[in-house]
């Protein structure tokens, strides 16, 4: 089992791909390694989601997660614990990630203990850096192109406010006024039908 605690901002991307990528190359980015995600979102058969937030619903959520980087698979359970200030920025953030042999008997196994799938979410990623500073921009299925940094302990991107600044002196075409852009809520929303 192996537990991630850095943290990360997600900004969503107001331009086409195409645009995107025109602008990573003038900034001098270079294209590094790719992967997809398949995460299948599963929450007890007994949460009243009718009078619980998206954010609520999502923080009961255990991602069963399918992952193929590259030419290896890795499919994995992970629990996410954030902690969220009244304005949407993340404080903190914890994942813990327990690696399975199998999606589908994972996947039996949560709903044996009383889960069932809400939603699945599908997403291609590169890996773009320069100087060693990484943004990994995600492609998610039918929905918006995110990008994603995390902060690195002991460099010069190592909290939240440093990948701010770098990110605003790079002048990507993103939205600039929100820095943590939480894509299960989003899509969540979607299948919920709230705004």
């Amino acid at each position: 089992m192996a537990i991630k605690e850095e943290n990360e901002i997600t900004v969503r991307v107001t331009c086409s791909k195409e645009d995107l990528l025109k602008c990573l190359v003038n900034n001098e980015f270079k294209e590094g390694r790719t992967f997809s995600l398949d995460d299948y979102y599963f929450i007890p058969n007994n949460l009243d989601i009718e009078n619980m937030t998206t954010r609520e619903i999502i923080s009961k959520a255990v991602i069963i997660r399918y992952i193929v980087n590259e030419e290896t698979v890795r499919q994995v359970i992970t629990f996410k614990i954030k902690d969220i200030a009244d304005n949407g920025d993340i404080i903190s953030q914890q994942a813990i990630n327990c690696d399975v042999y199998k999606i589908e008997d994972a996947k039996k196994l949560f709903k044996a203990l009383g889960y069932y799938e809400i939603m699945n979410i599908k997403e291609n990623d590169i890996i773009y850096s320069k100087d060693g500073f990484q943004l990994a921009i995600k492609y998610i299925e039918n929905s918006d192109i995110l990008i994603e940094v995390e902060t690195e302990p002991d460099t010069e991107w190592d909290t939240i406010e440093k990948i701010k600044n770098i990110i605003s002196k790079i002048n990507l075409p993103i939205e600039k006024d929100q820095y943590f852009v939480k894509k299960a809520e989003i899509e969540l929303n979607k299948i919920l039908k709230r705004k």
